[in-house]
């Protein structure tokens, strides 16, 4: 959502006339075209990376593949923090570009949408950061049964645990005759007593 207000208001009211009069709309942050288009393709690339990964998340759980798992939790990780550090130089390069604009006539009508974008910017940062983190959480938990391996287990809470897999034939088929121990045991032994309930 945020991606969507930076490069949405930089598109709709960051290009105005200087002066009203001049046909040639220009960026409003300090009349550089590069502030305008950096904080629209990082708005645009983080918009795309939050579908993609939400379709990821969606279907995570059928991906059988241990690999595949351990790979997209690294791709989240990755994109995130990529991500964390677009939207920290894209605040810091509107930031200033906008410390630096004149306001024109022309150029006041697109402040608060200027602002917006700065604000947004910078609300990205801790988002995009703490995707990240939540990120690294997921894959240092990546021997957690429940994480990658769910698949082999009954989805019936009730259904009984699988047992061990026959063996392979190598083991012998003679049984054990007597138990290790051979003395009777007395059913209550000397000086202890069975408590009444």
């Amino acid at each position: 959502i945020f991606s969507i207000v930076v490069f949405g208001s930089i598109v709709n009211e960051c290009y105005v006339n200087k002066d009203g009069r001049d046909p040639e709309l220009l960026c409003i942050f300090n009349e550089n075209e590069s502030a305008c288009s950096y904080g629209i393709a990082v708005g645009i690339i983080a918009f795309f990376g939050c579908i993609f990964f939400f379709i990821v998340d969606l279907y995570f759980q059928q991906i059988s593949s241990v690999k595949d798992r351990k790979r997209a939790v690294l791709l989240d990780l990755g994109f995130s923090g990529f991500l964390a550090f677009l939207w920290f130089v894209a605040f810091c390069f509107l930031a200033n570009q906008w410390q630096r604009t004149t306001l024109t006539r022309g150029f006041a009508q697109g402040a608060d949408a200027a602002r917006a974008a700065i604000t947004f910017s910078f609300f990205s940062i801790i988002i995009w950061v703490v995707l990240a983190v939540r990120a690294l959480q997921r894959y240092r938990l990546g021997t957690d049964m429940s994480l990658f391996a769910t698949d082999q287990f009954p989805a019936d809470p009730a259904a009984p645990y699988p047992g061990y897999p026959v063996g392979s034939g190598t083991e012998g088929t003679e049984t054990y005759q007597s138990p290790p121990f051979t003395e009777t045991l007395e059913a209550n032994p000397k000086g202890y007593q069975v408590p009444a309930y």
